[in-house]
């Protein structure tokens, strides 16, 4: 399966995984790259030196193309791309700020830059940025979100209306039906987030990607938008964020009740009430938590038996 994003990354399929805080480390990164998708390291959820030692442990592990993800809101930010650079790291995806910071920058070290957007506007900008591809993700999607609360059946169409280079398509997606309905739509591949969350691999704790496998429609709900929205799981945590929003809180009173490592307690180690449990809409179609090359060989054969299926409509 040759396109514009296997050419630009050198991978066999179109495949991202998503490189997910308190999930995406480098056991999930290899397997993912060994197995013909794009292997991401989340940095999102790792130290400076933390995130040099998943680098070298991914390299070890598979001599596949692999990226880091790096969020850039980030306090460290400097030292988190002195050492991609460091480290030989050829693919980074930059989320959460303006591409401008950063793009040129890498771009002059040979590093290959993918930036994630959730509206049209913005791909545009991260376009003029000089950004290799755009992941244009709907409001699905799990974790942090745009504030435009587009759908990606909506977004994915009007993104490709406007833009030049490579489109790949994020939120909702967990089968290789929904990976041909985004590719039919204009996505030249797509990125794969809470799908992978259910994998082997995944750093997540056990308690999380059981929580997510059993998870159905309605599941899981967008909020904090005054903070910055993120979808999460409904739980004690969801349920008194609730009775907050009922007093009308201040952004002071959110923060409050939000605190300190509440994603890291609930998506890492395990704390099913009062974590903070990030996942997407289509945690309500995973069913079962298998290793990544599973699911890099299950999506391709859906999405193959989907194409023969569309052919005879």
């Amino acid at each position: 399966m040759s396109n514009k994003i296997t050419t630009l990354f050198n991978i066999k399929y179109p495949i991202i995984q998503a490189g997910m805080i308190w999930a995406s480390g480098w056991r999930l990164a290899s397997a993912a790259s060994n197995s013909g998708a794009l292997g991401l390291i989340g940095a999102g959820s790792m130290y400076p030196e933390v995130l040099r030692e998943h680098i070298q442990k991914c390299k070890k592990a598979t001599d596949k193309p692999f990226g880091v993800n790096v969020p850039m809101l980030y306090p460290n930010i400097e030292e988190i791309m002195d050492i991609i650079v460091e480290e030989g790291v050829k693919i980074v995806f930059t989320s959460a700020g303006n591409p401008k910071t950063w793009t040129l920058w890498l771009k002059e070290r040979g590093v290959t830059v993918v930036h994630v957007v959730s509206s049209v506007k913005f791909a545009l900008k991260a376009q003029e940025a000089g950004v290799d591809a755009v992941v244009a993700e709907g409001f699905e999607a799990g974790g942090h979100n745009g504030r435009e609360e587009t759908t990606t059946l909506t977004l994915i169409p009007m993104v490709k209306e406007q833009l030049q280079i490579p489109l790949i398509a994020a939120g909702g997606i967990a089968t290789g039906s929904a990976m041909l309905a985004v590719m039919i739509l204009g996505a030249d591949g797509v990125q794969v987030g809470s799908r992978f969350v259910a994998s082997e691999e995944a750093s997540s704790h056990q308690l999380f990607k059981k929580m997510v496998v059993d998870a159905k429609e309605g599941d899981t709900h967008l909020t904090l938008k005054e903070l910055a929205p993120v979808r999460m799981l409904k739980n004690k945590f969801y349920d008194e964020l609730q009775e907050l929003y009922k007093k009308g809180p201040t952004v002071d009173q959110l923060k409050t009740l939000l605190g300190r490592a509440r994603a890291k307690r609930g998506m890492f180690e395990g704390d099913l009430e009062d974590g903070e449990l990030e996942i997407g809409q289509i945690a309500g179609l995973i069913h079962d938590i298998k290793p990544a090359a599973q699911i890099v060989d299950d999506l391709i054969a859906e999405f193959n038996d989907a194409k023969e299926k569309a052919q005879s409509l």
